[in-house]
């Protein structure tokens, strides 16, 4: 039985393959011009698809991790997976974005600056503190009830959680509700997954007929240079991560669950519709419920090592069209702005280009309406390959976590559970 379990999941993943290699081949025969939508005109099977996700994931996101700290017996664990989840995706952070610096001194991504910029219009932004404050708040209940509002619901979620555990937790009928809610919204996710490999054969016909006429040489360089990086770093950090996280066989054992949530992730380009899959990899590895419930929401907007890959090479591009060269004394405030602005990404395809709006007012201000433009171009180059990186590495942390808080041998005796 179990064999056949393994040939179905096989089968349906070589069946998105599929569809998006289809998609892409599609894209590139009937490209977008000025004439024709060309293959563009099939971007609404997508688009169904990821407003599916979103409609669930906002109910599923409050299930998930109020209902984890509502039936926690321990408070004290709930607050242990907090911190060394956050201080985790800070530490990956930073090494990502300290990795893509280096290469940037190595590999500038313009040679030499631009003559003719256009111009593009910025339009109108909160402020720096009221961006802060949206970050983190609503202002009113009506405005959580959104997936442009994840982390506003995220802290409403853990508050809320908070308060049931206090008033009883698991033997109170809230926490009963919250738990059975999860479970429903997963059954709901399982529906919705049947129909994903035609959506992700509308995604990449549109990306490729969209994009792939516009990469001139400095955006193809820049490529170049992410693309590779984005495959180096999964096979070399993502297994050191694993290794420090479960130990022995676990490498092994990330390899096995981390294909489907990147093939979603590609696919979707949102690290917050990546969520529910992450969720049941997560559960097959044996990885505790109220680890995954905390670590995977909260990683699909905080958890943005491919964003901060991004917000380097961003800041590094511009710098070159303006004829400038990043250096050495700028390493610390790169590495912060790109730390920080990651943590404030939405889970949204494109970021809604707040990481783009942060890089202009720090480092550019006088030159915002050249500066922007170019910065959305690049985001929307590197948003596959940056939301994978993001969103399955969201997995990949629940293994380091669980060794602080389940022990260093979880993995090992979640494995000789399963026999």
């Amino acid at each position: 039985m179990e064999k056949k379990s393994i040939a179905r999941n096989y089968a349906f993943l070589a069946v998105m393959l599929g569809a998006m290699i289809l998609g892409a081949v599609v894209g590139w025969i009937f490209p977008a011009t000025e004439e024709s939508a060309g293959a563009t005109v099939l971007k609404p099977l997508g688009t169904v698809f990821i407003n599916m996700m979103f409609c669930i994931v906002v109910p599923m996101v409050f299930a998930s991790i109020s209902g984890a700290v509502a039936n926690m017996k321990s408070r004290r664990r709930a607050g242990k997976i907090m911190g060394v989840t956050v201080g985790t995706f800070v530490v990956t952070g930073t090494i990502a974005a300290v990795i893509m610096f280096v290469l940037m001194k190595v590999f500038p991504p313009v040679l030499t600056a631009w003559t003719e910029l256009p111009a593009g219009e910025m339009g109108e932004y909160a402020s720096v503190s009221e961006m802060v404050v949206n970050f983190f708040t609503a202002e009113d209940f009506v405005g959580l009830l959104t997936r442009r509002a994840m982390l506003p619901l995220i802290v409403f979620s853990l508050l809320f959680g908070f308060s049931v555990n206090l008033n009883g937790g698991a033997e109170t009928p809230v926490g009963r509700f919250l738990e059975d809610l999860s479970n429903v919204m997963m059954k709901f996710v399982k529906l919705v997954t049947y129909y994903a490999p035609v959506a992700f054969f509308g995604f990449f016909a549109d990306l490729v007929a969209t994009y792939g006429s516009q990469i001139t040489q400095s955006y193809a360089r820049a490529m170049a240079v992410y693309y590779p990086l984005c495959l180096i770093y999964i096979f070399t950090a993502w297994p050191l991560f694993a290794w420090f996280g479960g130990g022995r066989g676990a490498v092994r054992t990330m390899f096995r669950h981390i294909t489907k949530p990147a093939i979603v992730s590609l696919g979707t380009c949102s690290s917050v519709a990546t969520i529910p899959t992450n969720i049941e990899e997560a559960a097959d590895t044996g990885i505790s419920k109220d680890v995954a419930d905390m670590v995977l929401p909260l990683g699909a907007t905080m958890h943005m090592d491919g964003s901060c890959f991004s917000c380097v090479l961003k800041i590094a591009f511009v710098l070159g069209v303006f004829g400038q060269r990043l250096d050495f004394g700028m390493l610390i405030p790169v590495v912060l702005v790109a730390v920080l602005s990651s943590v404030g990404m939405s889970g949204v395809p494109g970021g809604g280009y707040i990481g783009e709006y942060i890089i202009c007012s720090i480092f550019f201000p006088t030159q915002m309406e050249i500066a922007f433009p170019i910065l959305v171009v690049i985001g929307n180059l590197v948003d596959p390959p940056a939301t994978m990186i993001n969103a399955a590495g969201d997995y990949v942390v629940c293994y380091i976590v669980s060794r602080f808080t389940d022990g260093k041998d979880w993995l090992q005796r979640a494995a000789a559970g399963k026999k």
